[in-house]
């Protein structure tokens, strides 16, 4: 086995190893940052020696991910995973699935295939069913014709009732069952991970004006919760708002200042809402004289921008759904949440992206947000590599199936993009939000009310340390 292991990799690949003797499906766990994919690489050299796979297939949700599987493995085995005359194999995104031909799917049967796929939770497809399209594909035309499959996830959970393809399930509580299990306080024990440390803002004095017609109104909230839970305000227009924008970005920038002076090349993580959200972040940055990149699903070769940024001394990265899962770039070590997007599952995707190690002076990670409801027990939960409320299988109720409801019609993707089609789509977790939105936009055009929000000097912080 290849020097420069980690103990846990080793213990991971020689698991799997006598797994495949009895079963040709293995399942790992391991907390974002920890080193899936040269574990996966690892293990795939080691079937290769022993002769027991000809071709090695990958598949992974977003491009980012692909081209990172597609440099680690070919540096492992020693060979191209670019799919041409003389490669080990190739990488292909999840909904790049969908449009192999005849002579793709033919290659399960005439050599033996290894498929591993990246961050699985994407595919649902613990029946037939119930799966979404990419959970549909692996379950007709992998599963039952690989020789071996390599199952990786961070966080192996979803955001619907469904299950996760290639997962087994306990009977009769239905929680996960995990071939191996790496957990982020292993992981930061052991040195492989940064321990996370979260702050949220708050604001003690927060006045809510609000003005229809002739007559005005001014209420005062003290806290960040209570404004959202006692008024029509959402958590969105929040996190657009001009002042949480620069409050949070001090915080970001005074904490990126103190971990230059032991690393030089550290930066931070910003994530925005959506482009024009992260244009406003990337002016307020400029106006700081801040160094900065803004990558977006609609940047130009996004994929060059983020390899530019991982090796450059740039402070600062804006993304907007390009950098939540995945995606290596190990100097990250401060991010700001600033996205509407509020489901646990891409909290701790994000989160992930600051973990990551890379030298022995930088063992703390930092996630500055506002002091909102939902994310605050997202942070308390950190500590809870795998909550039992979420890696569970339940049954879809009867009563969304009789209402002719869709299957993918249910979905969320990652970032907001649904798996299936790539389309945007509302997460469940903010529908409440958008709708009280969308209610607000619906009043605006019949009597016109006026909303501002404006914050008391009197802000303070908590510190959250998990571990």
């Amino acid at each position: 086995m290849s020097e420069g292991l980690r103990l846990w990799q080793r213990r991971c690949i020689s698991q799997a190893i006598k797994r495949y003797a009895l079963s040709p499906h293995f399942f790992c766990q391991a907390t974002p940052g920890a080193g899936k994919t040269r574990m996966a690489a690892e293990l795939a050299k080691r079937l290769v020696d022993e002769d027991q796979i000809d071709l090695v297939l990958c598949f992974a949700p977003s491009c980012q991910v692909v081209e990172g599987f597609r440099t680690t493995f070919s540096s492992v085995l020693g060979r191209r995973l670019d799919g041409r005359i003389g490669a080990i194999g190739s990488a292909y995104t999840y909904q790049a699935m969908e449009f192999r031909d005849h002579d793709f799917w033919q290659l399960f049967s005439d050599y033996r295939v290894l498929a591993v796929f990246d961050e699985i939770h994407h595919c649902a497809g613990s029946d037939p069913s119930f799966s979404n399209a990419w959970g549909l594909q692996i379950l007709c035309r992998i599963q039952d014709r690989a020789r071996f499959t390599l199952a990786l996830s961070g966080t192996p959970w979803r955001t619907d009732d469904k299950g996760i393809a290639l997962a087994r399930y306990s009977t009769p509580d239905g929680q996960l069952i995990c071939d191996y299990r790496y957990s982020l306080r292993e992981a930061i024990a052991d040195g492989v991970c940064r321990s996370p440390r979260i702050v949220l803002l708050d604001n003690s004095e927060v006045t809510l004006e609000e003005a229809q017609g002739p007559s005005s109104s001014s209420r005062l909230f003290s806290s960040v919760e209570s404004l959202l839970s006692g008024s029509r305000v959402t958590y969105e227009a929040l996190v657009r708002h001009e002042e949480i924008i620069e409050r949070v970005l001090d915080l970001g920038c005074r904490q990126l200042d103190e971990l230059r002076q032991v690393r030089a090349d550290a930066a931070g993580l910003v994530v925005a809402t959506d482009i024009e959200h992260a244009e406003h972040i990337a002016r307020s940055l400029h106006a700081r004289g801040e160094t900065y990149s803004v990558v977006t699903n609609k940047t130009p070769n996004a994929q060059q921008a983020i390899n530019r940024f991982r090796t450059s001394s740039s402070r600062w990265i804006v993304a907007v759904g390009m950098i939540s899962e995945g995606t290596d770039i190990p100097r990250l070590q401060v991010c700001c949440y600033l996205s509407r997007i509020r489901t646990e599952l891409h909290y701790r995707q994000v989160l992930g992206r600051v973990l990551r190690r890379s030298g022995g002076r930088d063992g703390l990670a930092w996630l500055f947000m506002l002091a909102e409801e939902k994310l605050r027990g997202f942070a308390e939960r950190i500590s809870d590599d795998l909550p039992e409320d979420l890696a569970v299988l339940r049954e879809l109720p009867m009563a969304a199936l009789e209402a002719g409801v869709t299957f993918d019609s249910l979905e969320g993707g990652v970032d907001g993009v649904d798996d299936a089609t790539g389309r945007g789509e509302t997460r469940a977790d903010d529908e409440a939000d958008l709708e009280s939105h969308h209610c607000l936009s619906l009043a605006a055009n019949v009597i016109e009310p006026t909303f501002k929000v404006s914050f008391s000097q009197q802000y303070r912080q908590q510190l959250l340390a998990c571990f």
